[in-house]
């Protein structure tokens, strides 16, 4: 340090400063270097034992190596040897495990049907059909077996096929002894003389003599379970019992189930009364068919039996039990069908009575239940029966319709007349609130006396809201009736069944709309009565359709009374439907009236007998078609329609022969007076078409008021005046326009008709130049 600092110096870079400052760093430096030795010299013995450490590693590695190698090839060698050894001993005592299981089961296979022939033998069908079992499992033991398949096993399977069906066929026979079918021939199948030849024979053993008379029923029973076959025997049996038994006893009410009792066999056959109604009473059928279950449940079904189950667990089921299960659905439905749908009430007031039918089927259920045949919940059957209501409802509803519907597609030609005081049959209803009636009377009472009666004089008539006289079908009068009578049932019914009846009501309205139009439909084209018939039918319901809903407002559920009881939407489309029909039969009739008026030759040149003629002939044929139709409608259309339509009719051929006429270029003096010959003919028969009372005093009132619904016969009258006028009396007649003439004619049409008649002179001239 001391020699850098002078060196420093000497050269004179550094200052005192810079001098000081150097030789502190160099001597930290030297403490460093100090440390560093010191560290050293502790670190050089540890180097040493590592040292002496790896040298006896690399010694024990290559002991390692020397011993592996003299495992390599010694040891290893040897045992290789012995797993091979060992392998081949194994395979061995599974190939003899296999065997000896495999001689295990077939000697457990030639025991079972060692065991089976003698029981077969000695008649103890369980114990046979259970080593018969055995046998069969033993079997498929052998067969699922992979790999080591023996030739004998398909001689054991046939030989178990065959001592199986050889047990069903002993089973088959046992079975044939307990229950015996005497049935009638095949043909006869479904009538009430071959179920009066069906009888079912069950055997009735004694207990004691069982033994010596042959196996007990519960043994032949077991048998069946064990082999898996009770459910096929069991089907078959009561799909017998309920073709020949069950099923005509709920369909025949004259047949009756009758008993005989023997020595070793109890006899089920049936006997024929004469019955008191087309169908039994519930009570009546749930009585016999009860009789027949009572019978099979002593002699055949009260057997208790062992099913196997999938859990491999044993049940302990009846026979009872099994038979019901297979049989009751179907059983149950033919009740319903053919016993409890036919005992629903058609009458609300004979609802209560039904109590009986309910106990009764409550009753017949517990007994089935008692027997076992039955499970403990509700059948379908209990349902119905308890739900009356709902089945009177949609009876009743049903039947209503179809009684509609027969009245609807009956003659319409049948006829009533209604009057303003007919009415239909029906009970007068009760007032909606009698304490509001009573208060009513009372408060008028007062008025009457207490004040001036304000009431003015001028009354309307008791008819001014009334139907007018005419004629209807029938069968639409009654069919308003099977109305009001359906909804005063309805009066009397459960909230559900009056709404259903209600709507049942309208049903029947609108199936009227729908179905008579298109069932009548040729009729109705081609027959004008009918279709004035038809017209009527429809004015009288849309009528009664007004008030209808009114009259049951108060009186039917509370959901119906605010405001939805009501017929009222249906009024237009009943008054369209009438009024549609009937003006498509005007429309036919005015088309036959001009088809005929076509043939008249136009009116033209009269002086030809040809042409005359056949005017005359159109002129005729219209007034026998006018006549005609008068004498279909007569009596039949309200008055005032019969006019306007005969009115309209008339004045078709009428307009049609003054517009023919009124066109003709040239008419000579005796073409006029042919012309107003016919006119005359038309003027003086045409008003006798006018008949709609049968009466004849009366209908001249009708007569005399022609001009009324004949809007041209004012115009044809003065058609025949020009035709037999000079000119003079024609100018006279138009009066400056303001005559009779100018009413019915225009300007242009009467000057046509004078240069028609009158020849090109000055006094033509002059007339025409008047008509203006």
């Amino acid at each position: 340090g001391s020699l850098v600092a002078a060196v420093l110096a000497h050269s004179g870079r550094l200052d005192k400063e810079d001098l000081g400052t150097r030789i502190g760093r160099l001597s930290r430096r030297g403490e460093v270097c100090n440390m560093i030795n010191k560290k050293y010299n502790e670190f050089l013995p540890s180097m040493q034992s590592a040292e002496d450490l790896v040298s006896k590693v690399d010694g024990l590695s290559s002991n390692i190596d020397l011993l592996k190698a003299g495992i390599e090839n010694e040891v290893q060698q040897d045992l290789n040897v012995a797993v091979a050894e060992f392998t081949e001993l194994k395979q061995q005592l599974e190939r003899d495990t296999l065997v000896l299981s495999i001689l295990k089961k077939l000697q457990e296979f030639d025991t079972a049907i060692k065991d089976y022939n003698t029981a077969l033998l000695e008649k103890k069908y369980v114990t046979a059909a259970q080593q018969l079992e055995k046998a069969r499992s033993s079997l498929k033991m052998l067969e699922s077996r992979k790999g080591f398949e023996l030739k004998i096993l398909k001689a054991l399977g046939t030989e178990l096929t065959v001592q199986t069906q050889n047990m069903l066929y002993h089973l088959g026979e046992e079975w044939q002894k307990l229950a015996v079918w005497k049935l009638p021939p095949s043909k006869e199948s479904s009538s009430l003389e071959s179920a009066m030849h069906s009888e079912l024979h069950l055997r009735t053993v004694p207990s004691k003599e069982e033994e010596i008379a042959g196996p007990p029923v519960a043994s032949v029973l077991q048998a069946f379970a064990v082999l898996g076959e009770l459910h096929t025997k069991l089907k078959i049996f009561g799909q017998l019992l309920l073709k020949y038994i069950l099923k005509p006893l709920i369909s025949y009410p004259s047949l009756q189930p009758f008993t005989e009792e023997q020595s070793d066999v109890f006899i089920l056959r049936f006997k024929c009364e004469e019955p008191n109604l087309d169908h039994s009473s519930p009570m009546e059928v749930f009585y016999k068919i009860q009789l027949v279950f009572e019978v099979l449940h002593k002699y055949l079904l009260n057997v208790p039996l062992v099913q196997p189950a999938e859990d491999k667990k044993e049940c302990r089921v009846t026979l009872a039990e099994l038979l019901g299960d297979m049989i009751w659905e179907e059983l149950s439905d033919c009740l319903i069908q053919n016993c409890l749908v036919n005992s629903i009430p058609t009458n609300s007031s004979k609802l209560e009575q039904y109590i009986e039918v309910i106990k009764s089927t409550e009753e017949f259920e517990k007994a089935l239940k008692n027997m076992h045949f039955l499970k403990g919940d509700t059948t379908d059957l209990l349902e119905y029966a308890r739900n009356v209501n709902s089945h009177f409802a949609n009876k009743k509803c049903q039947d209503v319709i179809v009684a509609a519907r027969n009245l609807m597609t009956s003659e319409i030609h049948n006829t009533v007349k209604i009057t303003p005081d007919s009415c239909v049959a029906l009970p007068r209803l009760p007032g909606p609130a009698t304490g509001d009636h009573l208060k009513m009377e009372k408060a008028s009472k007062l008025l009457h006396n207490d004040m001036l009666n304000l009431e003015n004089e001028t009354k309307l008539s008791q008819y001014t809201f009334s139907l007018p006289t005419c004629r209807i079908s029938s069968s639409v009068e009654k069919l308003m009736e099977l109305a009001y009578q359906t909804l005063l049932e309805a009066t009397a019914s459960t909230d559900q069944c009056c709404i259903q009846l209600f709507y049942s009501v309208r049903n029947i309205f609108q199936l009227f709309y729908d179905v008579v139009p298109t069932y009548h439909k040729e009729n109705l084209q081609k027959l004008p009565q009918l279709a004035a018939i038809h017209h009527n039918n429809c004015m009288y319901i849309a009528h009664h359709l007004l008030t209808l809903g009114h009259q049951f407002r108060y009186r039917l559920t509370n959901i119906l009374c605010d405001g939805a009881a009501t017929f009222v939407d249906l009024v237009p489309g009943f008054r369209r439907l009438g009024m549609e029909c009937f003006l498509a039969q005007m429309r036919v009739q005015k088309g036959e009236i001009l088809e005929r008026l076509s043939s008249a030759r136009n009116f033209s040149n009269m002086d030809d007998e040809e042409n005359y003629c056949a005017a005359n002939k159109a002129i005729r044929q219209v007034l026998h078609q006018l006549k005609r139709l008068g004498k279909v409608w007569q009596d039949v259309l309200p008055v005032n329609v019969y006019c306007k339509a005969m009115g309209t009719l008339l004045n078709t051929a009428l307009s049609e022969i003054v517009t023919r006429i009124a066109a003709l270029e040239d008419i000579s003096a005796e073409d006029a007076d042919r012309l107003y010959s016919l006119c005359r003919t038309m003027v003086e028969e045409g008003p006798q078409v006018f008949i709609p009372l049968p009466e004849d005093d009366k209908n001249k009132k009708y007569q005399e008021e022609v001009p009324v619904y004949v809007q041209k016969w004012m115009t044809f009258k003065e058609l025949m005046i020009i035709l037999q006028a000079n000119l003079q009396e024609i100018v006279d007649q138009w009066a400056d326009g303001k005559g009779p003439l100018a009413a019915e004619f225009s300007a242009a049409e009467v000057k046509s008709l004078i240069r028609a008649l009158f020849q090109n002179t000055e006094r033509r001239a002059a007339a025409l130049a008047k008509i203006k």
